[in-house]
């Protein structure tokens, strides 16, 4: 292995550009190429970061960028494709989320991950919140008893930048169901240590036209609720169209011991109760008496981390991504994970459309 992995970041000009700042800190990476198929987009992303090799082609750049890492940025439809692309070259892919648009494209960019020698993860950097990783580490150390609910909402208004990300407006809301469900699955599912065998998929109406007065395909509100493989339930909003203020990051389980809210907005805490520390059974305590619990890399980061993208949640994947490409072993959200957490959304897209029947998750463990 080169003492230096060389990254290739398609989509450079877009969401991937978040990701130049915790490759640049790692000390074992470097951005050695960029994509993008916005030519002024590039241009000015290159002459800002200083990496010479560029290209408006994927494909090209996997075949001639010399490169260890493929970053990929771009949006969603794209996601397997190119690193299904790169995993047959023995390309390693940090991919953004969700991981494929489709059944189909599940199993093929399973099989290219099976196949491969490559490594693969998927970039769900909210499973890297701080205070999402202090409540795995409370459940891992058997605080909260065994978890049985847990609730995620993403709620993100965003009918204006439809129009500035037009795919958003065919793969987001132009399809009815949980379109983008692993920011809240993902922790949970991490949480749980176990997954979502069965989706029932119910919305709220349509209440908002775009530009062209045309409705939204998917309905303003959805509700998944999710069979866990061992009895457990988890309840998932997702809501990108109501009129009203962002709450992008509402996470709640229950335990047998404990249990946690984090804030629903203005004015609200992350509150935590366990039956073994907390003397009153009626009052909740501040999550932050807790953060002892941490591990050391998140009480004392870098300040890379501080710096980075979504909480310091970009410098920490990145970090553990490399981790694994160094040690050989798998990442953390490794190619069945990812299907853990991107297949409930997909199959919630049948359930919806078929009066919210409850619709089985395939296991991408046994394809």
């Amino acid at each position: 292995m080169p003492s230096t992995l060389k990254v290739g970041i398609v989509g450079c000009a877009g969401r991937g550009s978040s990701f130049f700042a915790p490759f640049h800190a790692n000390p074992r990476t470097c951005v050695h190429a960029l994509c993008d198929i916005n030519p002024e987009g590039l241009a000015q992303v290159a002459a800002d970061q200083g990496v010479d090799l560029t290209y408006s082609d994927c494909e090209e750049m996997l075949d001639g960028a010399g490169i260890d890492i493929l970053m990929v940025g771009t949006p969603m439809p794209f996601h397997a494709s190119q690193a299904i692309m790169a995993l047959e070259r023995g390309i390693h892919v940090l991919s953004e989320v969700p991981a494929c648009v489709s059944v189909d494209e599940a199993k093929l960019l399973v099989g290219a991950a099976r196949k491969s020698n490559a490594h693969y993860m998927m970039a769900e950097n909210y499973c890297y919140i701080r205070t999402n990783v202090l409540i795995e580490q409370l459940i891992r150390e058997g605080l909260f008893g065994e978890p049985y609910y847990g609730e995620g909402e993403y709620v993100h208004e965003l009918k204006e930048l439809n129009e500035v990300t037009k795919w958003r407006r065919k793969w987001q809301t132009g399809v009815n169901g949980n379109t983008y469900p692993t920011h809240s699955l993902g922790p949970l599912l991490q949480w749980f240590e176990q997954r979502v065998t069965a989706v029932s998929c119910a919305g709220a109406g349509h209440h908002y036209t775009d530009p062209r007065g045309d409705y939204y395909e998917n309905e303003d509100s959805t509700t998944m609720l999710c069979r866990l493989e061992r009895g457990g339930l988890a309840q998932i909003r997702l809501d990108m169209l109501s009129n009203r203020p962002h709450n992008l990051t509402y996470y709640a389980v229950q335990g047998t011991d404990g249990c946690y809210e984090a804030p629903r907005g203005f004015g609200d805490d992350h509150k935590i109760w366990l039956k073994s520390h907390c003397s009153d059974p009626n009052q909740w305590v501040s999550l932050s008496e807790f953060e002892g619990h941490l591990p050391d890399k998140w009480l004392n980061p870098p300040q890379e981390a501080l710096e980075s993208g979504h909480w310091g949640g970009d410098y920490m994947e990145v970090c553990d991504f490399i981790d694994a490409i160094t040690a050989d072993e798998a990442p953390p959200i490794g190619i069945d994970i990812a299907m853990d957490m991107t297949l409930p959304g997909l199959v919630s897209q049948v359930s919806i459309a078929e009066g919210s029947r409850w619709v089985e998750v395939p296991d991408p463990r046994k394809w």
